[in-house]
C-alpha cells in the first residue's frame, strides 16, 4: 500500500469521525408526546414555589442573610417536576451543600480570579457526580459563591438551611395531590 493511499484512508476516517460527531447534534425525533400536568398539580406547583421562596426570603430578611438565586431554580424542580431524580431531597440538599463547599474551598484557595468561578463550578459538578447528588441549580450556587467570595458560613446559611426549607415545604405541598408522591426516595 502506498503512502498516498494510507494518507487518503486516514483523511477519510477523519472526515467520517467529524460527520458522525456533527450528526449527533441534530438529535432524535421525539417518540413520546409532551404531557402537561393536571390543573391541580399546576396550582400546587405555584403555591409551593410561592410559599417556599417566601419563607426563605422572610427568614433571610429577619436574620440578615442573603438569598441565592439558585433557590428559584430548585423551587422549579421541587414543585414543578417532583418525580425527577434531581429534584429528590438527597440531590437538592446535598447538591447545594457540596456546591457551596466547592465555592468556599475555591475562594479560600484561589480567591476571585478570571478562572476561579469556572473552577468552583466544575469542582461542584465533580463532587455532585461522584456522590450521585447532581442538582443543576448547584452549579449556580457554586458560581455565585465564588463570584461573591463567600465565607464558610455560606454552606450552612443560606444554602443548607434554604434547601431544607424547600424540601420540607415540598413534602407538605406536593403530597396534597393524589397524583404526586414526594419524595420518591430519600437516599
Amino acid at each position: 500500500m502506498s503512502v498516498v493511499t494510507k494518507t487518503k484512508e486516514t483523511e477519510h476516517k477523519k472526515v467520517a469521525l467529524i460527520i458522525r460527531y456533527i450528526t449527533k447534534m441534530k438529535g432524535a425525533k421525539r417518540t413520546t408526546p409532551l404531557v402537561a400536568p393536571v390543573p391541580l398539580d399546576v396550582v400546587l406547583s405555584m403555591i409551593g414555589t410561592l410559599l417556599g421562596v417566601t419563607v426563605i426570603v422572610l427568614l433571610s430578611n429577619k436574620f440578615n442573610i442573603g438569598v441565592v438565586a439558585s433557590f428559584g431554580a430548585s423551587a422549579v424542580m421541587v414543585f414543578g417536576v417532583p418525580d425527577a431524580p434531581m429534584a429528590q431531597p438527597r440531590n437538592v440538599i446535598l447538591g447545594h451543600t457540596l456546591s457551596a463547599t466547592a465555592a468556599v474551598v475555591t475562594v479560600m484557595m484561589f480567591g476571585l480570579t478570571w478562572w476561579s468561578p469556572a473552577l468552583g463550578t466544575a469542582l461542584a459538578l465533580l463532587l455532585m457526580l461522584l456522590t450521585k447528588t447532581t442538582h443543576p441549580p448547584g452549579g449556580a450556587t457554586a458560581l455565585f459563591g465564588v463570584m461573591t467570595q463567600v465565607q464558610p458560613g455560606y454552606i450552612i446559611t443560606p444554602m443548607m438551611t434554604g434547601t431544607v426549607i424547600l424540601v420540607i415545604i415540598g413534602l407538605l405541598i406536593n403530597n396534597l395531590s393524589p397524583n404526586r408522591h414526594y419524595p420518591r426516595y430519600w437516599f
